[in-house]
């Protein structure tokens, strides 16, 4: 089962650096993301969210190889590349995988102008190596979905009450 961790920091680009950080600990293998999003709520109050990934530009990937496929078997692959790249951007665009955008929104609207936070679905972790890496920052853990010890023990080890 996936593992939703949300951190919030004092400052507006510690998430976005912390979300680096975290892919470097995916490329060592300590941890393995489904998917992640940060918040940053400007000195306007508006918040924005970004996508650790896109599926817009999977989605043209896979849709031009099978439009370019269906192209050459009617003899128009150049048309079918196009056709099939098209859909699968929109297809790419309107797909909503991991973590729900409603959810990010929600939780993002709590935080207060000039902090930010960051949204990681966990499906694998050596927690005292990403821990120990992330502690630095010294993130807020604001929620997730883990068991109430397991929580507790993530808090303190970040130096919370």
């Amino acid at each position: 089962m996936s593992q939703l961790v949300v951190l919030k920091f004092d400052k507006e680009g510690t998430a976005q650096e912390v979300l680096g950080e975290v892919g470097a600990l995916q490329k060592q293998n300590l941890i393995t993301l489904e998917d992640a999003a940060t918040v940053t709520r400007q000195a306007d109050g508006k918040p924005k969210v970004k996508q650790a990934t896109s599926l817009v530009g999977a989605g043209a990937l896979g849709g031009a190889f099978w439009g370019m496929l269906i192209g050459l078997l009617f003899f128009m692959p150049f048309l079918g590349l196009a056709a099939g790249a098209l859909g699968g951007a929109l297809g790419g665009k309107f797909e909503d995988i991991g973590i729900d955008d409603d959810f990010i929104k929600q939780v993002g609207s709590s935080i207060q102008p000039g902090e930010s936070a960051v949204f990681l679905l966990i499906r694998d972790a050596t927690p005292d190596r990403v821990v120990e890496a992330l502690k630095a920052h010294n993130p807020e853990v604001i929620k997730t979905n883990l068991t109430v010890e397991q929580e507790a023990k993530l808090k303190e080890a970040f130096g919370q009450a």
